[in-house]
């Protein structure tokens, strides 16, 4: 997994989360920082609505989508980005916002009761997109690689409900949250031809404490986990697994984090309305909001699709 056998050291929290959008999202998702824009690229995907947060001045901006968007990245050779929409792969341009998003690739033609969900690129370029049971039951979802040149292979599969990846700090362990069942998957990663061996439970949650949600990787190599239902991000060593230390929300289902800002020290953390009570929803104001705490240590750049 890692080159390193002893425990990384303990992250610390600079302050308290905030909240700086309390946008009410049904189901907020998708964090991508651009340094580019010096903005947090965010999405509701059951509101079909991509969201930016511009840390200059805190200004918003929203599009409207015929259907759902649930992950973004940044390109390298040309402006917008690339989308995973219900049904696949798709560019969009936000300057543009006029000319729709049209498919590049639709990888489940014969599953129309599934849509994409969580996602990212690697280090080569290549972007790595989980699909799942719109209904959260069947284990019909998968975990696709779509390359910049248009081609895409399916690889782990059999899942209810995916999220991740994210890599190890050596690029040569992925991880993938089975969701449903409650688990982190790890499996050896071949950089250069883009594959994966070797699947094993790296880590399962304890009862109560949700379930496993989006994640990120900092620059130590330890990896940060949103938990669903569980009202925190956790930090694990990508060794063990061990925890080495909890972020506190105050809202119960907890969706994704990436880091940002200029010095890629602040976290940022999508959260959801959907699956709360009406008493929940009461009790947690800021459900669905925007959140961003400030660590002691840096995250990373995510890498840009190659297309």
């Amino acid at each position: 997994m890692t080159s390193s056998a002893l425990p990384l050291p303990t992250p610390r929290c600079l302050g308290e989360p905030r909240c700086l959008w309390p946008a009410q999202a049904t189901l907020g998702e998708g964090t991508l920082w651009s340094p580019r824009e010096r903005a947090l690229y965010w999405v509701d995907i059951l509101e079909r609505t991509l969201h930016c947060w511009h840390a200059d001045d805190g200004s918003r901006r929203s599009w409207h989508f015929e259907e759902e968007i649930s992950a973004v990245a940044e390109r390298v050779n040309a402006p917008g980005l690339l989308v995973t929409l219900r049904r696949g792969f798709a560019f969009f341009d936000p300057a543009r916002p006029e000319r729709a998003p049209a498919y590049l690739h639709q990888p489940e033609p014969t599953l129309p009761g599934n849509r994409f969900n969580d996602g990212k690129c690697d280090a080569q370029g290549r972007f790595w997109g989980g699909t799942m049971d719109f209904a959260c039951e069947a284990p019909t979802g998968a975990l696709y690689r779509f390359d910049p040149d248009g081609q895409c292979t399916r690889h782990a599969h059999g899942f209810a409900v995916t999220n991740g990846p994210t890599w190890s700090a050596d690029g040569r362990t992925l991880y993938f949250n089975d969701t449903v069942r409650g688990r982190v998957l790890a499996y050896d990663f071949e950089p250069e031809a883009g594959t994966l061996s070797n699947e094993r439970e790296w880590l399962r949650f304890a009862p109560g404490d949700g379930v496993p949600d989006g994640m990120t990787t900092d620059a130590a190599g330890r990896i940060w986990i949103a938990h669903w239902g569980g009202a925190c991000v956790s930090c694990h060593d990508p060794v063990s697994a061990a925890e080495l230390s909890r972020i506190v929300l105050p809202t119960s289902h907890i969706t994704n984090c990436a880091f940002g800002g200029d010095d890629f020290c602040t976290l940022f953390i999508t959260s959801a309305c959907s699956g709360l009570s009406d008493a929940q929803r009461v009790a947690e104001p800021l459900a669905g909001g925007l959140f961003s705490v400030r660590i002691d240590s840096p995250g990373l750049p995510a890498p840009m699709f190659g297309g």
